[in-house]
């Protein structure tokens, strides 16, 4: 399973895209670059290059800069359609997310990496990758009785109703796994 982390909107969750953004790429990559030794996954972080384009290797991590007239992206949905099921993206861009999707990888929220990012690089953290008493971030089942509303489809829905979608499900998964 390969990484690949759109750096500007992950940076942009983190402190804001305003400032020196040098210094805020180089920090991001310092923790990536932590995180796999850590975990063992490779990692690719990809930014807009602004016409700059290529890439570099930094500490283990592979940095990606889009050329001109593509977006980073482009980029991360190029890589997503390459790797297919074998990348998770970390981007909170929902047309990402849903291209990535689309060709079969698995995309994750920023926050949600972050958290885990985090979880890893501080060992005295009490809050395991499943949360301090289980997986908090799971959606919570509710068990509602909505018996008073009719049904929008013809028949009762078979199969477990409070069973999570198979895309659900592997992003899930996946969450786990970092």
């Amino acid at each position: 399973m390969e990484i690949i982390v759109d750096g500007y909107n992950f940076i942009g969750r983190q402190k804001g895209l305003r400032g020196y953004l040098e210094e805020k790429r180089r920090r991001l990559i310092d923790q990536l670059s932590s995180y796999r030794t850590i975990k063992g996954f490779p990692i690719t972080v990809v930014f807009d290059g602004e016409g700059r384009g290529g890439a570099e290797r930094s500490g283990g991590v592979e940095v990606v800069f889009s050329g001109y007239g593509e977006s980073a992206d482009d980029v991360i949905i190029r890589m997503a359609e390459a790797l297919r099921e074998g990348c998770t993206v970390v981007s909170s861009d929902r047309a990402v997310q849903d291209q990535v999707r689309s060709h079969g990888g698995v995309a994750v929220f920023s926050g949600e990496f972050e958290a885990r990012l985090h979880s890893a690089l501080s060992p005295n953290s009490s809050i395991g990758a499943a949360g301090p008493s289980g997986p908090t971030h799971l959606a919570p089942l509710e068990d509602k009785d909505d018996s008073s509303e009719p049904l929008s489809q013809p028949g009762p829905k078979k199969g477990n109703p409070r069973r999570l979608s198979k895309a659900e499900r592997r992003r899930q998964g996946r969450l786990k796994q970092l």
